[in-house]
């Protein structure tokens, strides 16, 4: 299979480039917004497969298209990428001296034949598209932070592009949690065990 990531995330390219296997890696425009019914771990799995949606019709045959979204759950309430400064710092307060959880849903897209179908002036399509997802989900603690942590965090690693406004593998990881239940990867935003055992058992890598 062709692997194709469509994330623009260079940690999750990062980790997908420590399976070696060949991929490409494409940006792919969606609208990330969802229905505000959806709970937990229910929206990363709408909003990775709205990404999916938005580029399957340039599917080729043996294109494998794995989209991904991560978010933080706290107390009932996500917490997406912040806006600015401000609401980073917003956030790392919430999160500090509490639990919460870390979402990750990864969508795989691809085509197959269709069965049994009939083409006339190819008006009627000879393959199907197919899809299959997973969620992941982390229980991270921090200890309580204090304001000149979180500014200094803030302001020297600019979390902008990370939801809840944290990346685990700087800083703020090495000295804010103090326990972690779950994978690691997940809360980089790639469970990239689960990754590798789908891709394995469903034969789209040997």
């Amino acid at each position: 299979m062709n692997i194709i990531l469509g994330s623009q995330s260079p940690r999750r390219r990062e980790l997908m480039a420590g399976l070696d296997i060949p991929f490409t890696s494409i940006i792919i425009d969606a609208d990330e917004s969802y229905p505000p019914h959806l709970q937990a771990g229910d929206i990363p799995l709408y909003i990775s497969r709205a990404k999916a949606h938005a580029y399957e019709e340039k599917l080729q045959e043996n294109d494998l298209l794995i989209t991904s979204d991560t978010i933080v759950w706290l107390n009932g309430h996500m917490l997406g990428k912040p806006k600015d400064k401000a609401e980073a710092k917003q956030m790392l307060m919430q999160l500090s001296g509490q639990t919460h959880q870390v979402y990750t849903s990864v969508c795989f897209t691809w085509r197959a034949p269709r069965n049994n179908a009939t083409t006339q002036n190819n008006a009627i399509p000879n393959h199907t598209t197919l899809h299959h997802s997973l969620v992941d989900c982390t229980d991270v603690t921090f200890r309580t932070l204090t304001n000149e942590e979180i500014d200094y965090y803030v302001e020297k690693y600019l979390p902008l592009d990370k939801a809840g406004a944290y990346g685990v593998q700087e800083w703020i990881g090495y000295v804010g949690v103090t326990r972690m239940e779950g994978s690691y990867f997940n809360v980089m935003g790639f469970p990239i065990g689960r990754i590798y055992q789908w891709l394995m058992d469903n034969h789209m890598i040997h």
